[in-house]
């Protein structure tokens, strides 16, 4: 598994400089340094999350498995099909992406 994103997650879980849930991330795509979402986000909703990032410039990352799956990545007892992250640095987030190309 992608150790930056990770450590990103669980951060980012720890210091509240997350949004999770669809509609949430949607209304406040602006604020967004990075997009991850899983592949139990329905195709049309996935669609307006796509559109809203690439209109605000937001790096979004299609995460290769369930919501469940995401859900234990950020630590959390629960699923997340969706979260942004915005409180992560350039470097950072072009490291993540890098990171999760490889596999």
């Amino acid at each position: 598994m992608a150790k930056l994103l990770e450590k990103a997650l669980t951060d980012a879980i720890k210091e509240r400089k997350r949004t999770l849930g669809t509609k949430q991330i949607i209304s406040s795509m602006k604020n967004s340094k990075l997009v991850v979402i899983s592949q139990s986000v329905p195709g049309e909703t996935s669609k307006k999350i796509e559109e809203s990032a690439q209109n605000d410039n937001v790096p979004l990352l299609h995460f290769n498995d369930t919501s469940v799956a995401l859900g234990k990545l950020c630590g959390l007892q629960f699923r997340v099909s969706a979260i942004s992250l915005s409180s992560l640095s350039n470097t950072n987030i072009q490291a993540i992406l890098k990171e999760y190309e490889k596999k």
